[in-house]
């Protein structure tokens, strides 16, 4: 069990938490993205063997790019790559990293003090993950901006399992676009598993479960918005749709996703009336693909395998007959047991 509130042992011995970090940064096709992330990243108060890029086959150059800058380079398979196990096998890169950041080829930190921010949280040793607040891109249009904003506030927020009552399956929000964990915390619940997607949300509540506490820290901050086609937006919520099926004990535990749902509709469509009224109706339309996607997911075990890879966003995770899908829903069974 953790530790009472206070100063993190790890961090009593004359190293500080930046000294004691391994950041870890999945990529695949990212040299649109690679210059502006090294510039900033070079000015984190990191080593450069600090910092590693697990390439999935870029077709690019990016792994090229990463090698030249200095940076440690893990080259793997496109088809091997898994949201969770890959970033589960990346934490023996750092066999001695206390804290572990995580980072999306497409999330830029707004100042050199971003990773520092997220970790300042882990002074208080009940802390077991952090994540940082992300703010829409300059380019992003009305619908995108009020998702950063309703998911990301301005204001920093520490939970922990009892408030599971008051928030909900909100409890273990969790984003690893920006995010960090102590590794005694990680090994402590078994890391990363083999999730479709969310495997941030599926580590996080298993922390709140064994009496870790997870931070929001609004200063900590990064550039990352997505402007998702309808395709897209439907494949995405059934992927979330499969995960909250395959992990069934998460909405045991923290309740189910239609409160915070409808929360968001109604903070979309009020925010869009006051800055683009006619922007309601496409927004009406995405939130139904949203919803019929997700409602899918969850009934994804009734589909052949060769459909639930069309809808998927995560097409890989299903190239095998025998996917993860009865181990995680016996295992999730079991939990709930």
């Amino acid at each position: 069990m953790i530790a009472e509130v206070g100063i993190a042992p790890e961090t009593r011995y004359g190293l500080t938490a930046l000294e004691q970090t391994g950041l870890i940064v999945p990529t695949c096709n990212a040299a649109a993205y690679f210059p502006a992330l090294d510039m900033v990243l070079k000015k984190q108060g990191l080593d450069p063997k600090q910092i590693l890029f697990i390439d999935s086959c870029s077709e690019d150059g990016t792994a090229k790019m990463v090698a030249e800058a200095g940076y440690g380079l893990w080259q793997i398979e496109k088809k091997d790559f898994r949201h969770g196990t890959t970033r589960a096998a990346a934490l023996n890169y750092f066999p001695e990293a206390t804290f572990l950041v995580y980072l999306t080829q497409d999330a830029l930190p707004t100042s050199e003090d971003s990773v520092r921010c997220l970790l300042d949280v882990f002074a208080d040793s009940g802390v077991g993950s952090a994540y940082g607040r992300q703010i829409a891109r300059p380019t992003a249009g009305p619908i995108e901006r009020h998702a950063r904003m309703f998911n990301y506030p301005p204001v920093s927020e520490m939970r922990d399992y009892s408030m599971r009552l008051e928030k909900g399956f909100r409890t273990a929000f969790h984003s690893n676009s920006f995010a960090a964990y102590r590794r005694s915390a990680m090994e402590e619940v078994g890391g990363f598993q083999n999730t479709i997607v969310s495997e941030e949300v599926s580590l996080v509540a298993r922390m709140l479960l064994a009496g870790w506490r997870n931070a929001y820290v609004a200063d900590a901050q990064v550039i990352h918005s997505h402007n998702l086609t309808l395709s897209r937006e439907f494949s995405r919520y059934f992927d979330i749709g499969v995960h909250h099926n395959m992990e069934r004990w998460i909405i045991h535990q923290f309740g189910d996703v239609g409160g915070e749902g409808r929360s968001f509709i109604v903070s979309e469509a009020r925010y869009l009336w006051s800055v683009d009224p006619a922007l309601v109706p496409v927004a009406f339309v995405h939130n139904v693909l949203k919803w019929l996607g997700y409602r899918v997911g969850v009934h994804s075990q009734r589909l052949p395998n060769s459909i639930r890879r069309s809808f998927s966003g995560q097409s890989t995770f299903w190239q095998d007959e025998k996917t993860a899908q009865d181990q995680e829903s016996s295992r999730a069974a079991a939990r709930i047991a």
